[in-house]
């Protein structure tokens, strides 16, 4: 398929369509990172197999009175990643969400759904009721999908299939009814915010760009995505890999670039193949390349893969990274937008900003503005994780509230639990307690609470959470993953870190939370680059909201959720020793005493709290005290 003028592409959308309407039911496969992972591949061939030559059944258009056309398709991320694989049966307007799918149940979902329109009850997704259809279920149904529009509905590898969905009508748009000035008011008006963490208006950096003299430009998106917890750009980068590069052609255009990079975290093998596939299907098509669409216009893309360094998530490490230096930032002034890529004015944004830009270009600002809060237009992709009923890829507009996300779409707290906190922001973001259960997630009204929007993952915490441990955590991610060009977070974190290691272990020292204080608003303050500025906002943040934990491990010498290890006390129960001995024999550090057949104790100074105590004993002697 070639599109070499506006006119074929205006086929091309009647060609898919006639295509897609040839097909009477389409079974679509999750092929998210999540679901290959449990297993979807095998499903995939599956039904494949089973399909393939059965009667009153054909994968390619056979028009006979009595034959069913299927197509099986993989689809991006369909949402629900905790209970893979899913399989979604459409059949005209219905579609038949099912969960859980083995290979084992393609033939009766061909046989009963496909042949005859049943459903099977025992593959719906339940909770408190049962749902048929994707869009029941209040995890998806309670979403606002923009971002993720296409991912679950379509083929991500298929061109054809994103026209199919509206793909490209953006650009053409831009390249033939407005000029690069007017592509940039539109975003600017709109009020998208780089949905990388920073929330900087989209619109004045590429008008920053558009105005540098120098003639060489160029557009670069931000697929680092090194976040633990984090799935979102990889998400999009998996299922609608076009929808991201149609939103940097349309940068370039605005800015003037010709060439542009995606940089993608290693890690991430499913979205490089994906995003492989889809610029080669562009550019045998013409859709990338010289004079695209018929015009003046030019522009060509090239992947780089990062090698798994956090710090090449900011804008300087990341240029540095593609042109071939080792990641690391670089002092300000001058910034990326006059001096980015080999020294060149460069627009870098994230996956998830450029996705956005289609839809604002063809359903205008105002449309976009209607979503979301006033200072935070539009919607925010979340990774919902942690200690939630539904884990999973979320959706939402700007200025939901937590008490939503985590309720009404998440299901609540797992196994009945009672919500503690959400870590947001990443290892650079803060938590947010009960207390903000009711704030509206924007840029600026986290900032009130030592926390930030970030890329957005979001991990919940429940009772069973030492927010200590969870600070010495995401401190040891981030020390690890300093570049250590700048003294204040090379230095900084790493005795951040080993303070919080020792009030895990029971060694802190009540000045301990006030040297602690001093190092986080140190290195936020002087840092060079923005992760080091944000590094201390989990020590900042818990210190604040849960100051009487640390209390406890320094004073009490107590993890009131029992998970610091060096804070439990093994004791031996009196009435149920019987002095066998066992316990002394293998202690590897020679803490327990005791006469034979006498009841033994054990000297906690000595202790290691290795366990091998209780292990060995037979009696159920032992027990743990925090």
């Amino acid at each position: 398929m070639t599109i070499a003028s506006r006119e074929d592409l205006q086929r091309a959308r009647l060609d898919a369509d006639r295509e897609m309407k040839k097909q009477d039911v389409r079974v679509l496969v999750c092929a998210g990172t999540g679901c290959v992972a449990s297993g979807s591949e095998a499903v995939f061939e599956e039904f494949r197999n089973q399909l393939e030559g059965r009667e009153g059944i054909s994968l390619s258009f056979a028009p006979h009175e009595h034959t069913k056309v299927a197509a099986v398709c993989h689809t991006g991320c369909q949402g629900i990643c905790e209970i893979g694989p899913l399989v979604r049966i459409q059949s005209g307007d219905q579609v038949i969400q099912y969960v859980k799918v083995q290979p084992s149940d393609v033939s009766a979902i061909i046989m009963r759904t496909i042949l005859h329109g049943e459903v099977i009850d025992h593959l719906l997704y339940h909770q408190q009721a049962q749902y048929v259809s994707p869009d029941d279920i209040p995890f998806i149904a309670k979403q606002t999908r923009v971002v993720l529009s296409n991912c679950g509905k379509y083929e991500p590898d298929s061109l054809a299939e994103y026209i199919y969905s509206g793909g490209f009508s953006a650009l053409e748009k831009a390249l033939f009814d407005m000029t690069p000035q007017q592509v940039i008011e539109e975003v600017s008006n709109s009020g998208l915010r780089g949905r990388g963490g920073a929330g900087f208006p989209t619109g004045r950096k590429w008008s920053q760009v558009a105005r540098q003299k120098d003639p060489v430009r160029y557009v670069v998106c931000n697929g680092d995505e090194g976040d633990p917890g984090a799935f979102m750009d990889g998400s999009v980068m998996e299922g609608d890999p076009y929808k991201m590069i149609e939103g940097m052609m349309i940068a370039a255009y605005a800015v003037g670039a010709q060439e542009g990079y995606i940089y993608v975290r290693a890690e991430y093998p499913l979205s490089v193949a994906r995003l492989r596939e889809a610029i080669r299907n562009l550019e045998e098509a013409g859709l990338l390349g010289s004079n695209i669409l018929g015009s003046s216009y030019s522009f060509r893309l090239h992947i780089n893969r990062g090698a798994g360094a956090f710090v090449c998530g900011e804008g300087s490490a990341l240029t540095a990274s593609i042109e071939g230096k080792r990641g690391m930032p670089r002092v300000k002034p001058p910034r990326t937008v006059e001096h980015g890529l080999w020294a060149k004015p460069t627009v870098l944004n994230n996956v998830e900003t450029y996705a956005n830009v289609p839809r604002i270009i063809t359903d205008g600002a105002a449309w976009f503005r209607s979503i979301g809060s006033e200072n935070s237009p539009g919607t925010k992709t979340f990774s919902l994780t942690g200690a939630i009923q539904n884990t999973g890829l979320i959706e939402v507009p700007m200025g939901t509230t937590m008490r939503q996300i985590i309720y009404d779409i998440g299901g609540g707290i797992k196994d009945g639990g009672t919500f503690k906190a959400v870590q947001i922001g990443g290892p650079s973001g803060g938590c947010l307690t009960e207390k903000e259960l009711d704030v509206g997630l924007d840029f600026e009204s986290v900032k009130k609470y030592d926390a930030i929007i970030g890329s957005g993952g979001m991990v919940v915490l429940n009772q069973s959470s030492c927010m200590v441990e969870v600070a010495r955590f995401f401190m040891g991610f981030t020390q690890r993953e300093s570049c250590g060009k700048c003294t204040p977070c090379r230095e900084g974190t790493k005795r951040m870190l080993e303070i919080l290691q020792k009030i895990v272990d029971g060694r802190g020292e009540m000045s301990d939370l006030d040297e602690l204080d001093d190092l986080a608003q140190m290195v936020r303050s002087m840092s060079l680059c923005g992760l080091g500025k944000s590094a201390p906002l989990p020590v900042i943040s818990t210190l604040h909201q849960f100051r009487d934990e640390y209390v406890e491990h320094i004073v009490d010498k107590r993890c009131r959720a029992h998970v610091c290890a060096k804070l439990r006390r093994f004791i031996i129960d009196p009435d149920k020793c019987v002095g066998c001995g066992k316990c002394a024999r293998n202690c590897p550090a020679g803490a327990i005493i005791g006469a034979k057949k006498m009841p033994h104790k054990i000297v906690t100074d000595a202790c290691i709290r290795c366990g091998s105590c209780q292990e060995n004993c037979a009696f159920d002697a032992i027990y743990i005290e925090y």
